[in-house]
C-alpha cells in the first residue's frame, strides 16, 4: 500500500473508535454497524493508546522466525552468480549443487531473484518463446562432427598487436571445446589449429563444419581431407547453423572475457593462451552445461564412450 493508503487507513480505523466513544457509548454496537470483531476493536485502541495515530497502520504479517527461510549465505552466492556471470534459476540451481552441495530448486533462486529486484536478465539473455528460438540438435557420438569458428578479440588501447582471434572447436555431442589465440587470421592458422585439435581431442573426428570465411578455404579444405575428415560448409549468411560454436563464443564474452584484466593478459599472446586453457579445462572438466542437463562436457563424453 501507498503511504497515503495507509494513512487513509489509520483514519478510517480513528474514525470508528470515535464512533463506540461519541455517537453510541457501545462497543458491540459499534462493532454490529462497522463489520468487525470486538478483539479487532480491543486492538486498534490498544495501539492507539500506545503509538497514536500511527499505532494505527497495518503492520507486517511475516514472521519473526522463518526456520525454512534460505541462509543469508545461500543468498549471497545466488546474488553474486547472478550479478558477476548472469546466469539463470537453472544454472544456478546447478553450480550450487555442484560446487557447495547445496539442493534449491530453479523456482526457489527465481523467487529470491524477484525479492531482490533481479529477475530481469540483460536483453541480449532473456527469454524467447519457441517460436523464436531454433530448433536444438546434438549428433550421436562423439566425434561425429566438429564445429570450428573464429571469433575476434578486441585489443587494449596501445597494446603491441593490433588485433587477436580466437579459434574454437566444439564437438556436437559432448561440448567439449578446444580453444587457441593467434595473432593473424588466415588458412594457415586455420591449418595450424586444426591439427592441434585433432591432437587434442581424445576420439577421432569424422567431420568438420565451418562457415565460409577466407581462413576456411582451399588450402584448409584440402587439408582436412588429406587428414581423412569430411570438410562441409554451412549455407552463407547463416550462422545458426553452426549455432554449439556461436553460442559457446556468448559464453566466452559473459564467463570469461568480461572477467578478465585486458591490461594484464591481451598485449601478450602466450600468456592470452596460458589463461584461455585455464578457462578451457574448467569449461570442459568443471563448468555444468545446461544443454548436457547439468553435466560437463567431460562427464558427457564418459558417458557415451563407457555408459557410467
Amino acid at each position: 500500500m501507498t503511504e497515503q493508503q495507509l494513512l487513509r487507513q489509520a483514519r478510517r480505523r480513528l474514525a470508528i473508535l470515535q464512533h463506540a466513544e461519541e455517537v453510541t457509548g457501545n462497543v458491540a454496537r459499534t462493532c454490529r454497524y462497522y463489520g468487525i470483531s470486538r478483539q479487532c476493536f480491543y486492538t486498534w485502541q490498544r495501539r492507539y493508546e500506545a503509538d497514536g495515530l500511527d499505532g494505527l497502520r497495518d503492520r507486517s504479517s511475516r514472521p519473526h522466525f522463518s526456520p525454512l527461510a534460505t541462509h543469508t549465505d545461500v543468498v549471497g552466492k545466488i546474488v553474486y552468480l547472478r550479478q558477476h556471470y548472469h546466469f539463470g534459476p537453472q544454472k544456478i540451481s546447478m553450480y550450487l549443487a555442484r560446487y557447495h552441495d547445496i539442493s534449491i530448486s530453479p523456482s526457489g533462486i527465481w523467487r529470491i531473484l524477484k525479492r531482490l529486484d533481479l529477475n530481469r536478465l540483460p536483453t541480449n539473455q532473456r527469454h524467447k518463446t519457441h517460436d523464436r528460438r531454433w530448433k536444438r540438435y546434438e549428433k550421436p557420438l562423439p566425434g561425429h562432427q566438429v564445429q570450428i569458428d573464429v571469433k575476434f578479440i578486441e585489443p587494449v588501447a596501445g597494446a603491441r598487436a593490433k588485433k587477436y582471434y580466437q579459434y574454437t572447436a566444439i564437438d556436437d555431442c559432448t561440448r567439449l571445446r578446444v580453444l587457441r589465440i593467434y595473432p593473424k587470421n588466415n588458412q594457415l592458422t586455420a591449418i595450424q589449429f586444426l591439427d592441434h585439435v585433432l591432437e587434442k581431442l581424445p576420439f577421432k573426428v569424422e567431420q568438420i563444419q565451418t562457415d565460409n570465411g577466407a581462413e576456411f578455404q582451399s588450402k584448409f579444405h584440402w587439408h582436412v581431407m588429406d587428414r581423412g575428415i569430411r570438410h562441409v560448409y554451412i549455407k552463407p549468411a547463416t550462422p545458426r547453423l553452426n549455432g554449439k560454436v556461436e553460442r559457446s563464443h556468448r559464453i566466452d564474452n559473459e564467463e570469461f572475457y568480461r572477467m578478465l584484466d585486458y591490461g594484464v593478459v591481451v598485449d601478450d599472446a602466450n600468456v592470452f593462451n596460458d589463461k584461455l586453457q585455464e578457462w578451457e579445462d574448467f569449461y570442459n572438466f568443471h563448468r555444468p552445461h545446461g544443454g548436457l542437463d547439468g553435466q560437463t562436457p567431460y562427464e558427457r563424453l564418459r558417458k557415451k564412450t563407457t555408459g557410467t
